[in-house]
């Protein structure tokens, strides 16, 4: 294993849920450095303070809440507007000389809208009203379209099982979970 490979930061699971009008975002907390974990409780979701959004974060912490900070700004900038707001960021995350050097990934939700966000300048709006990224998102992501085609879960029910079935399969995903809803 290369050493840049040993080291290299994994953390995280975050799925997001739209159902019935109300909207889910959790994340586990596991962060870990190589084959240690080192910290069991990270918190990567957070309710944005002007606007009736929850966003989550997979990759490095302080890039993610730099950008977290920007995408907060183009909302005032923007009135609001989470897919314009979303393409201004995604815009300066690609073409900022600083900005681009960011290594994260954003999933953003609203009562009928859900977002991923990537420094690749994307912005993505699944057809099925479910988000996720990090390194246990295809886990989650598998798990929450069959419990949200065949069981009657609400959004934040089929988060939360969501991620407690990642957790059981993927070794950067834990059991700490942390679900916000709409």
């Amino acid at each position: 294993m290369k050493s840049s490979e040993s080291t290299r930061l994994r953390a995280t699971t975050v799925l997001g849920v739209i159902r019935d009008g109300k909207a889910a975002l959790g994340s586990d907390g596991q962060m870990t450095l190589g084959n240690t974990v080192i910290k069991h409780s990270t918190r990567k979701i957070r309710r944005l303070q002007h606007a009736p959004l929850i966003t989550g974060f997979a990759g490095a912490t302080a890039d993610a809440v730099t950008l977290l900070d920007r995408f907060e700004e183009k909302l005032q900038s923007y009135g609001g507007q989470l897919e314009r707001s979303a393409v201004e960021l995604a815009r300066d995350w690609r073409t900022d000389k600083y900005l681009r050097r960011l290594e994260a990934m954003l999933a953003v939700v609203s009562a009928d809208k859900a977002l991923i966000i990537s420094g690749t300048g994307d912005v993505i709006e699944p057809e099925d009203g479910i988000v996720a990224i990090g390194s246990g998102s295809m886990y989650a992501l598998a798990a929450a379209r069959a419990l949200k085609a065949h069981t009657d879960l609400d959004a934040q029910g089929i988060v939360r099982e969501s991620l407690r079935i990642a957790a059981d399969i993927c070794i950067y995903t834990n059991d700490h979970i942390v679900v916000e809803e709409l």
